[in-house]
């Protein structure tokens, strides 16, 4: 059974810091491609970064490239969104999604993705 675990949401000031984690239990993350995806209310959820499964690639939304970075750690099968630079636009909840066989080119489709986590509330204030 695949289990994706997500933590580290919270409250925080616009240009704060947040560092989300997603636990994988039932998968090897290193044999996936793992992404994070958000969803605001009254919004579609919407791609932000993913690593891929060969090489470990890491992918971006325009919208936070150059201010979150994902990361993973094969040891604790844990992936990572490190979140910098935060604003008002990046409140939303945040979902882990894990697929096996996802090519490349449909890295920001979610779709694509058997796997979700149940997601974790990011709020940054102004």
């Amino acid at each position: 059974q695949v289990q994706l675990v997500e933590s580290g949401g919270g409250l925080v000031q616009a240009g704060g810091s947040l560092r989300l984690s997603c636990a994988a239990s039932g998968i090897t993350v290193s044999s996936y491609t793992l992404a994070w995806f958000r969803q605001a209310p009254g919004n579609e959820r919407e791609f932000v970064a993913a690593i891929f499964r060969n090489g470990g690639s890491t992918y971006y939304a325009t919208s936070v490239k150059g201010r979150f970075a994902m990361s993973r750690d094969n040891a604790k099968n844990t992936v990572f969104l490190q979140m910098n630079s935060l604003k008002p636009e990046d409140t939303a909840v945040y979902y882990c999604a894990a697929d096996r066989q996802l090519i490349l080119s449909s890295i920001a489709a979610e779709a694509q993705y058997d796997y979700w986590g149940q997601g974790t509330q990011v709020t940054v204030s102004s």
